[in-house]
């Protein structure tokens, strides 16, 4: 596994650093002779170089400015843009509320063949029922202090899921037995989850399988992180998302993913280890 889940993020800071570096270098500026260019403190020209402060557009448009490389400006503030996708704050891409979130993930999901998700802490978005979904995004709304439109939004993350019913689509997907067990709104609301998961597991595209407490860890549990195809990695962590796209990185997930897939139970043991959660909820 990678040492980070957002080195690729942080690789791609370093890269455009490094570029930045470069073009300073070949206009023959010390780093003070930038500064005073830009019009800014030389401790602020040595923490873009090193990575340490991300560059604002207006920053890379005014180091461009000063290096006499105007051509680069479009490309660098590109590449600028895509490592900020990397790594994304959830306050920050929830400011607004939650609703907008759904939405913008709706091209990646329709454009996903085969789906590879792990969950070690709720159930997968695609399989939240509505209720469950506006539940816990209340919870995440309330914990950020973001704009609390959960219910919108689960509205909107149930259209999103239409995915499941529609187009050729492949689920590969993977819980804990905690989150069966986890209490997310009230039990009514963890019955009726419950109870679409074993109505899911029926679909002939869809494979669900239950880790249960006893299994032989291969794997230690995880941050939860969905596999589209081959081309993008999106992990969950406490205070921000991150969509990485290296080779290595995807395939380190994917061995994770093959090997938490063998401590799983699938079919009618892990339709028995919902229907017990069930049952407990009394």
């Amino acid at each position: 596994m990678s040492a980070s889940p957002s080195s690729s993020a942080q690789a791609a800071r370093e890269a455009l650093a490094a570029r930045l570096g470069a073009l300073r270098r070949d206009a023959e500026l010390t780093g003070h002779e930038l500064a005073l260019r830009c019009n800014w403190s030389p401790a602020k020209s040595s923490r873009i170089e090193r990575a340490k402060t991300p560059a604002s557009d207006a920053d890379i448009r005014a180091w461009c400015t000063a290096c006499g490389a105007e051509d680069q400006t479009a490309d660098l503030i590109s590449a600028n843009r895509q490592a900020d996708q990397m790594y994304v704050h959830w306050q920050k891409l929830h400011r607004h509320g939650m609703r907008r979130a759904q939405e913008e993930v709706v091209p990646l999901y329709e454009g996903t063949r085969h789906f590879r998700v792990y969950c070690s802490n709720v159930v997968p978005g695609m399989l939240q029922t509505e209720t469950y979904a506006a539940a816990l995004l209340s919870t995440i709304a309330a914990f950020q202090g973001t704009p609390d439109d959960s219910e919108s939004a689960a509205a909107s993350r149930i259209e999103r899921s239409r995915v499941l019913h529609e187009g050729d689509h492949r689920f590969a997907l993977l819980v804990e037995e905690t989150v069966l067990r986890y209490r997310i709104g009230d039990a009514a609301t963890m019955a009726g989850q419950l109870g679409y998961l074993l109505a899911v597991m029926a679909l002939p595209h869809v494979s669900l399988g239950v880790i249960p407490f006893t299994a032989q860890r291969r794997v230690w549990p995880l941050e939860a992180f969905y596999l589209f195809d081959n081309r993008q990695a999106s992990v969950e962590l406490l205070t921000a998302a991150v969509n990485v796209t290296a080779p290595s990185e995807i395939a380190a997930y994917s061995k994770a993913f093959s090997e938490l897939s063998k401590i799983a139970v699938h079919g009618a043991p892990a339709r028995a280890l919902i229907s017990e959660a069930i049952t407990a909820l009394g």
